[in-house]
């Protein structure tokens, strides 16, 4: 059956508690329609078990505006309501859905929401000690590709690339926060003055300094110099010492393009040719994902687990990035130099040099581990 939308009139008796079952769903791309995200919300908290369980579909009418990027969703309890803000930052047709209470939403709201979907990133980024901003950002950069090079220092708890008008062009900045907060000052101090292109990232935690009672100010970013950071805070490099002689290179390559051997060998020496034009090359590793049984991915929770597991599995062992060890630091430089901002299979390269001791995960030791000269066949799932 159809979606129904939301009427104008809901006659002479209103429920007093409508809106506690409704929630905004904010910057929603063109191909979103009130049936795919209703299906999609439905699909979802049954799925996971979340909500109340209750007989039937949780979700009972949306409303899209098309003309300002935004719908709300009615659920059929408050309860539902809340339990579907753990979605907030799930990835619907091409981008993340922000998902907040409408604003004349009188009950108590909670700062997070209490159940934790894995793999979700949150895109509200509360004001804490832990907030980060980072500036700089090259504009063609998407929330994927920025979040790629963030994570290389942790997972991510919540992260918003802040957009013109919710939903247009990259302002080119950005607030994140990690799960793990031990990583921040190690995030910061790498990525800070870290070259983009003809650019530079600036990256500080966002309350440091803050007065309390100041809303809507973060002190000591320099606005003035907002979206674009015409030179850097500090030289690039610096940060990173006379012992970094690894660069490390995101959105290369894909977990697509290392499945057949064929192919990743071809590429494998392409890399190691190119970067062996900046400096000599000590050792390169590509990790390959794991060889995935795609006959157990049937529709349901034990399908679904085990398509999750095998992301996660990648993911740990740093599938979709690219080490290269130079023999000196003035090697990894003139990589950094020559090959951060370059096109690649039609994917922007972003790059940044590590040492041996950086903290990374996965940490550099396991990535570097000892193997034949041949390259590594795919790992058994």
């Amino acid at each position: 059956m159809p979606v129904q939308t939301f009427g104008m009139g809901i006659g002479s008796n209103p429920n007093l508690s409508r809106q506690s079952r409704r929630l905004y769903i904010g910057s929603i791309t063109p191909d979103v329609n009130e049936q795919n995200l209703a299906d999609f919300f439905n699909e979802k908290m049954i799925e996971m078990s979340i909500g109340t369980g209750a007989p039937g579909n949780p979700v009972l009418a949306v409303q899209c505006n098309y003309e300002k990027n935004y719908a709300f969703v009615e659920f059929r309890s408050a309860e539902d309501a809340t339990a579907a803000m753990a979605f907030d930052g799930i990835i619907f047709i091409n981008g993340p859905l922000k998902i907040r209470r409408p604003k004349d939403y009188g009950g108590v709201d909670m700062s997070a929401p209490s159940i934790h979907v894995p793999g979700v990133v949150s895109t509200n980024v509360p004001d804490s000690i832990n907030k980060v901003f980072v500036g700089g950002l090259p504009a063609y950069l998407n929330e994927e590709q920025v979040m790629e090079l963030l994570k290389s220092f942790g997972e991510l708890k919540a992260f918003n690339l802040v957009r013109e008008n919710g939903n247009g062009p990259s302002k080119g900045f950005a607030f994140f926060e990690y799960v793990d907060n031990s990583v921040t000052d190690v995030a910061i101090q790498s990525l800070n003055g870290m070259e983009l292109g003809d650019r530079y990232l600036v990256v500080q935690r966002a309350s440091v300094g803050a007065k309390p009672g100041t809303p809507g100010m973060i002190p000591n970013l320099p606005y003035d110099q907002f979206p674009e950071i015409p030179r850097p805070i500090m030289p690039a490099g610096d940060s990173s010492g006379a012992d970094a002689r690894i660069l490390l290179m995101l959105n290369m390559v894909t977990p697509d393009d290392l499945t057949d051997d064929a192919e990743y060998g071809d590429l494998y020496d392409d890399v190691k040719e190119e970067c062996s034009n900046y400096g000599v090359v000590e050792d390169l590793r590509i990790p390959r994902p794991v060889k995935k049984d795609k006959s157990k991915w049937a529709p349901g929770e034990p399908g679904q687990q085990t398509a999750m597991d095998a992301v996660r599995v990648d993911e740990a062992s740093g599938v979709g990035r690219v080490y290269v060890k130079y023999a000196d630091a003035a090697g990894a430089q003139a990589g950094l130099k020559a090959l951060a901002g370059r096109s690649f299979a039609g994917r922007s390269i972003i790059a940044t040099v590590l040492s041996e001791d950086s903290q990374t995960t996965p940490p550099l030791n396991l990535i570097f581990a000892p193997q034949p000269d041949a390259p590594p066949p795919l790992p058994e799932s």
